[in-house]
């Protein structure tokens, strides 16, 4: 009977002219959260392909019964570091230390993302089916790897991709989540923080961190998407060799012993968060912790942020820096986006995703609660065919100590 019905379902592309209505109504019915527990729900803005919009590629299948959708799947592909290799280009280096630079090598990565089944249908195989669909597209587009992020205690989710799809365990890093307080953040004014223009922050991101794991090759598209608040530099107050901001390639020839840097994704505008399954109790507590901030922000009282109704977040990627106290630079860059998102209507949180042994996670402020120790995220070789080019099949490879979030897939 299961088998039956499952060879009625028929998976094709997202049509938004006529799919909107029953998508919307496949999330709602996965809505559902564990009972008595607290449980994080999205409100996409009317936009089911928002999370891979801004995607180089992408595409949103949907399952469909009859003229009832019961499932969905979005996936995108782009270019990405999945190593490094030293430069054997003699022309351009004057020294043996310049030519052993490590440079990136890049690979075409698939990525899966909102999938979804209805709970009335599920045990079928249409998530199987779907995720088997998006893969065919993928490799179609000549991706050699695909991988997915969940939770790692989702056990469904887990077991579908790594016992059923062939995936494997891959990384773990740690999703930080800051409130925004009704009172400003103080930064130290033995920091200085510099706005960079796009230009100059992809100048920066390409010498310093081109070969950090899964950095995009298309970091330009990123830096200029209207999504995009700006990149920040820290540096110590006085720090800048010619006095001020000359430009990238100024300060990277001769930069400060310390300094930090961060790019500030508005997913506020994207998609809308909201916490459910709260007591009365806990919402009066919350909603008095942040009465009492915003009547005495001066106390600079930590408040619970406003997680019951729908609200915003800012999302810090491509963080990195240098020296002996680049974490305490980047706790000042935390710090000055914090209070950006304190200017902006519904923003509630400030959010970041980084490598579980990356040094500078000690300077960015975060609650527990609020916060995922370990997020999965599970890979697969699309194809054997590939090459095994200089780093060889990188589902293997030993994970470094930082990791490159793309803010377009959050």
């Amino acid at each position: 009977m299961v088998e039956e019905r499952a060879s009625m379902i028929v998976v094709r592309e997202f049509d938004p002219r006529k799919d909107g209505v029953g998508v919307e109504e496949v999330e709602r019915r996965c809505e559902v959260g564990p009972s008595g527990k607290l449980s994080l729900f999205t409100d996409l803005l009317g936009d089911p392909i928002c999370r891979v919009r801004n995607s180089p590629a992408f595409l949103m299948l949907v399952a469909e019964m009859g003229e009832e959708i019961v499932g969905m799947i979005r996936g995108c592909i782009k270019t990405v570091t999945c190593g490094k290799k030293l430069s054997r280009n003699v022309k351009n280096y004057s020294s043996y230390n310049e030519l052993a630079k490590p440079v990136p090598v890049y690979t075409k990565a698939a990525y899966i993302l909102g999938l979804r089944v209805s709970p009335s249908h599920r045990r079928m195989g249409i998530g199987l089916k779907l995720v088997h669909q998006m893969e065919d597209w993928f490799r179609q587009n000549g991706a050699e790897y695909s991988y997915i992020a969940t939770e790692n205690d989702n056990n469904a989710s887990v077991n579908l991709f790594t016992d059923k799809c062939g995936y494997s365990k891959f990384r773990t890093p740690s999703i930080l989540v800051n409130p925004v307080f009704a009172h400003r953040v103080p930064v130290s004014n033995r920091v200085a923080i510099i706005k960079l223009t796009p230009s100059d922050a992809e100048i920066l991101y390409r010498r310093r961190f081109s070969t950090t794991e899964f950095f995009p090759r298309d970091i330009d598209s990123v830096l200029k998407n209207k999504l995009n608040v700006g990149t920040f530099l820290a540096v110590p107050r006085g720090g800048l060799k010619s006095g001020s901001w000359a430009g990238s390639d100024s300060f990277l020839s001769d930069p400060p012993e310390s300094w930090a840097v961060l790019s500030v994704w508005n997913c506020k505008d994207v998609f809308r968060l909201e916490v459910r399954g709260a007591s009365r109790l806990k919402r009066t507590f919350a909603k008095t912790t942040r009465a009492v901030d915003k009547a005495l922000p001066f106390l600079r009282l930590p408040s619970v942020p406003a997680v019951f109704r729908p609200f915003g977040l800012y999302f810090m990627y491509g963080l990195g820096g240098e020296g002996p106290r680049a974490a305490k630079m980047m706790k000042a860059l935390c710090g000055h986006v914090h209070n950006l998102g304190k200017k902006e209507s519904g923003c509630g949180v400030v959010v970041t995703e980084v490598a579980n042994r990356d040094p500078l996670k000690l300077g960015i402020p975060h609650w527990k609660m609020l916060s995922c120790a370990e997020d999965l995220w599970c890979i697969k070789r699309l194809g054997e065919d590939y090459s095994d080019g200089s780093v060889g099949d990188w589902t293997k490879s030993p994970p470094g100590l930082s990791i490159f979030v793309d803010p377009r897939e959050f």
